[in-house]
């Protein structure tokens, strides 16, 4: 699994026109499954999303995880991070886990995340959603489990 994660000041998402999911500060997290991907590599990704260290101390150095932080979490599926982008000019999603595994894992890690930390948002799996977020930063990393 792999998050796409981003330090923000508020971050929200859209769906036919309503919010589904927003938070203040914290990380927007943009999650994407690939084949052969388990409850395992969720697991590692959800201690990754709540213990990296990207949130300033008060010395102004990146020592704090988000629970230290007290940030809300946005999970948002993003399928396009699953992509092989080495040759050529058009991605390739056959490293992308199909759609129902994609979204069985990625509900197994929002349940996960939720049981973990009160301040959990998400978008819709599959759904055509507009992202909005103020970066904080910027501060932006790719996690891998």
């Amino acid at each position: 699994m792999k998050a796409l994660i981003q330090r923000v000041k508020h971050a929200s998402v859209t769906v036919d026109g309503s919010t589904i999911g927003a938070i203040d500060h914290g990380l927007l997290a943009l999650i994407g499954v690939e084949t052969g991907d388990s409850e395992a590599e969720a697991d590692k990704l959800l201690h990754k999303l709540l213990h990296y260290r990207v949130f300033s101390d008060d010395a102004g150095k990146m020592n704090h995880n988000l629970q230290q932080a007290e940030g809300g979490l946005l999970l948002v599926s993003q399928f396009t991070l699953a992509a092989d982008t080495h040759k050529g000019l058009r991605p390739s999603f056959s490293s992308a886990a199909p759609p129902e595994e994609g979204q069985r894992l990625f509900h197994y890690l929002v349940d996960r995340a939720r049981a973990a930390w009160p301040q959990v948002a998400t978008g819709q799996f599959g759904a055509d959603m507009q992202v909005a977020l103020t970066n904080d930063g910027p501060v932006t990393f790719l996690l891998e489990s």
